[in-house]
């Protein structure tokens, strides 16, 4: 809910219906603010869009950024690039389905993961992985990785030479695709491959 809010004050055209459910469960989990009161005391009729932006911004600045980092534009923005750049890999190899940032709110972690073709797998994309490009670019490439291939059974990317999978590494700071048993050697930057 808090990751819907968050991404609607980025894009514009944040609607009431999430900050309202947000504003009572708030309520019923004894936190009580100022911002989850005048959202419960207001006819919903009454709220403007500056409004929603204003009272929605108040709910997420007063449930904290948690653990995580996904509810700030900065780190999120940064992932969402990183998942862009991931994407070119998968779409060489073939891959189509809907690949997505989200993030899961219910294990409190405030982790990020990739969706593809509507679930997810593993322990996600951690609030660090955000402080640095290429790092970013390989938490996320490990994270799709991941869930492409539990939900598709198979392995990718994989060695072009060996036919083995291969590994979200960063080498010399850059974010590469790495074969590593037997031989180890860098197939390519993540983003670029064959």
């Amino acid at each position: 809910m808090r990751d819907h809010i968050h991404t609607a004050l980025r894009d514009g055209g944040l609607d009431a219906e999430p900050v309202l459910r947000l504003a009572c469960l708030l309520e019923e989990q004894g936190v009580s603010t100022a911002t989850t009161r005048e959202l419960l005391e207001r006819p919903t009729a009454e709220l403007t869009a500056a409004d929603l932006t204003r009272l929605g911004s108040g709910l997420l600045r007063d449930t904290g950024p948690g653990p995580g980092f996904v509810f700030e534009p900065g780190p999120w923005t940064l992932l969402e690039q990183a998942l862009k750049i991931v994407e070119r890999d998968v779409r060489a190899a073939g891959i189509t389905g809907t690949l997505r940032l989200t993030t899961d709110d219910q294990d409190g972690s405030g982790h990020a993961r990739v969706e593809f073709q509507g679930g997810y797998q593993g322990n996600g994309i951690p609030p660090h992985a955000a402080s640095h490009p290429q790092e970013a670019l390989a938490c996320v490439a490990d994270a799709t990785q991941e869930v492409i291939m539990e939900l598709t059974w198979s392995v990718w990317p994989t060695c072009p030479t060996h036919d083995r999978g291969l590994h979200a590494e960063l080498e010399h700071g850059r974010a590469v695709w790495r074969c590593t048993p037997g031989d180890p050697h860098t197939v390519a930057p993540i983003g670029e491959m064959p």
